[in-house]
């Protein structure tokens, strides 16, 4: 077991939006160190964002973040030889680290077309509470409720 909890890390914000969740989305998407190359694909998509909805961005993204962030998640508790899938409530940065993870996965299984088409349609479909990412959050909120009967458990 861990003895100490390593301090979280502060992100700048980005020089264009002057957002951390687009620095933080960046940081989620880099392949083998390719930065640049990640920062032109966040661009793109969430110029697409802009072309596609008319309204900013980053209000846009904040909106697909609230709504795939999950309130509940459950953990692994281990009882006397059982283990136990335990509800619990999400933290808030753990709530975002998970909806943009689930974001960028649902946009890298999306057919076709370029990273940055696909990030959009995902970021677009996620704050109109529809697409994969939204889908997964909703199993986790079931999976939670199954197994409130175990919240007792809770660590």
């Amino acid at each position: 077991m861990r003895r100490t909890k390593p301090e979280p890390k502060e992100f700048q914000p980005d020089i264009r939006f002057q957002s951390v969740y687009v620095t933080t989305m960046i940081h989620h998407m880099l392949r083998r160190g390719k930065k640049t190359t990640a920062v032109g694909i966040m661009y793109d998509a969430l110029d697409m964002v802009q072309q596609k909805t008319g309204r900013h961005p980053i209000e846009v993204l904040e909106q697909a973040l609230r709504n795939v962030g999950p309130q509940m998640e459950v953990r692994p508790r281990r009882v006397g030889g059982a283990t136990y899938q335990v509800p619990m409530e999400v933290a808030q940065d753990r709530r975002v680290t998970l909806a943009m993870r689930w974001i960028l996965d649902a946009a890298k299984s999306r057919g076709g077309k370029s990273f940055a088409e696909k990030l959009s349609g995902e970021i677009l479909d996620a704050a109109n509470n529809q697409g994969a990412s939204v889908r997964k959050r909703e199993e986790t909120h079931k999976m939670a409720e199954a197994n409130r009967a175990f919240s007792h458990y809770r660590l």
